[in-house]
């Protein structure tokens, strides 16, 4: 089965984000806004127990932070996805850094370097990204939230997310 690990931002940036998303996402319906700390890996039932108790460990040993996002971003040219820029506060990528740091089921799996965003659109054509762009990096986006969790998620056959466990920060669960 397919587990990620993220965090979900608060209400308000969660609608904020699904006001484009809907628009401009094609994946809107699988997975709330988000933050990917973790991409998608495959893990067996019988290690799950054993995920979990070692991310319990790094939530413990990891300092709740501010999630602080001033403007809109793009990946292109790499690819044409839109996203809500966070800003890689130390400690959000020290909290993405040892969930990649393990040898067994959460050793690195990153492809790119970690940039944290929220995607607002994405599998856009050029002609419909440098549009959505255009007028999106028009906006004044100016959000500040406290953050004291993340979750690990896995995928349902129908391709939808949803959580399978919540970990806070800096707590002992």
């Amino acid at each position: 089965m397919k587990y990620g690990i993220v965090v979900f931002p608060s209400k308000k940036l969660q609608d904020l984000a699904n006001s484009y998303r809907k628009r401009y996402d094609p994946h809107h319906a699988l997975i709330p806004p988000h933050i990917t700390l973790k991409n998608a890996f495959e893990l067996k039932d019988e290690d799950v127990k054993s995920v979990s108790d070692e991310l319990h460990a790094i939530a413990k040993d990891s300092s709740p932070f501010t999630l602080n996002i001033r403007k809109v971003s793009t990946f292109s040219p790499v690819n044409n996805t839109i996203y809500l820029k966070v800003d890689p506060v130390e400690e959000l990528v020290s909290l993405h850094d040892k969930l990649h740091a393990g040898n067994g089921f959460l050793s690195d799996n990153r492809e790119y370097n970690f940039v944290p965003h929220i995607t607002i659109g994405q599998k856009l054509s050029d002609d419909e990204h440098s549009d959505v762009l255009g007028s999106i990096k028009m906006l004044n986006v100016a959000h500040e939230e406290s953050v004291d969790r993340f979750h690990l998620l896995y995928q349902l056959e129908d391709g939808m997310w949803t959580v399978y466990e919540t970990f806070r920060l800096g707590k002992e669960c």
